[in-house]
């Protein structure tokens, strides 16, 4: 299923526009605050009409105001999961669920729907329950329910984890993976944290100040961002498990890499999400220091900061891209040009399943 969308939204003094086709998998918004990621989300869910343009699924045109087409958002068939998840606070989670029920009635019936959805989900626990008894992260696995029980073509994820903390982000994620892997539903997920995007998205749409600035597939997108936190994706694939010290060992095309003991088995495929700042740069290699990851490769490119004070550095690791986030005194001392061969010494690594 291919979602299309091209349009322009004006509001007061920020204008939105957006033109980008996606294929199925998860498509990741991403962007700073206040780039237009939740307006975009909000047109494609037909809460925004927009000034001009054209929303399409599968052919399916929701929007095009140069024919006057504007399909309500309740006959869209797109499901809606916010920050905060929206439960019926006098339902039990089983009729929060089964409310979707309300918007369609396929073949089959609620019940078996449910059952799959439960499963998926693993909510079985929390059916008799009320939402108030709920954590954050189960009350967001609900709300996914809920979506998902409405059938729709498209599931819409306005940044779900950014009102939970690091332990129910961390308690999430894995169910998000299992929706985009397993349940059939296209999604639409918007995010200001690389990290999330590096280990859930098959294409990244980046927005800067209202307009995109890049879209494609994660490895080649994802280092073209300038948030923060921008950095390289890695594939990679786990090799052994270091009992004594509590460490897993990846493979790459970059190299082979050390990180924390992961609960993944051996085989099992992962991204491995290195942020620029977190790579320090050596023309040797270097001996007796903490780090124990050191990949060896070129630099590819010297992009200056606007303000001259930084320089993202852009590395080619036997065919692999990564970044580090210099100083523009350190680019000069290491005179760092196109082409000079180096070493990346890796401080800190995100490591999540593929």
């Amino acid at each position: 299923m291919t979602l299309e969308v091209d349009i322009d939204q004006v509001r007061e003094h920020f204008r939105l526009t957006a033109s980008f086709s996606s294929a199925p998998g998860l498509t990741a918004l991403f962007g700073r605050s206040g780039s237009g990621k939740s307006t975009l989300v909000d047109i494609i869910g037909g809460l925004v009409r927009p000034t001009r343009g054209r929303v399409a699924i599968d052919g399916q045109v929701l929007v095009d105001t140069d024919r006057g087409v504007f399909v309500p958002s309740h006959r869209r068939r797109v499901g809606y999961v916010f920050q905060d998840s929206r439960l019926f606070p006098h339902l039990s989670v089983r009729r929060n669920l089964l409310y979707g029920r309300w918007f369609t009635r396929p073949e089959g019936g609620a019940a078996a729907d449910l059952a799959s959805v439960v499963k998926l989900l693993d909510i079985g626990p929390l059916l008799d329950r009320r939402p108030e008894t709920l954590s954050g992260g189960e009350k967001q696995r609900v709300a996914i329910g809920r979506a998902l029980l409405a059938h729709p073509r498209l599931l819409l994820m306005d940044e779900p984890l950014a009102s939970l903390d690091e332990a129910r982000r961390a308690e999430i994620l894995p169910y998000i993976e299992r929706l985009r892997d397993d349940a059939g539903v296209p999604i639409v997920y918007v995010s200001h944290s690389a990290a999330e995007v590096a280990r859930l998205a098959t294409t990244v749409v980046i927005l800067t100040e209202g307009k995109v600035a890049a879209v494609g597939p994660v490895i080649d997108i994802l280092p073209l961002a300038d948030a923060g936190d921008a950095g390289g994706v890695l594939d990679a694939t786990v090799v052994r498990h270091d009992e004594v010290f509590q460490l897993s060992v990846l493979e790459s095309v970059a190299g082979e890499l050390q990180v924390p003991r992961l609960t993944a088995p051996v085989g099992t495929p992962v991204r491995a999400y290195i942020r620029a700042r977190d790579v320090m740069i050596s023309l040797q290699a270097p001996q007796d220091i903490s780090a124990l990851n050191v990949l060896a490769g070129r630099v590819n490119a010297v992009t200056p900061s606007s303000n001259g004070a930084q320089a993202d550095v852009r590395l080619d690791c036997n065919g692999a891209s990564l970044m580090a986030r210099l100083t523009a005194k350190s680019v000069s001392r290491l005179a760092l040009t196109p082409g000079k061969p180096v070493f990346a010494v890796i401080k800190s690594v995100s490591f999540e399943r593929s």
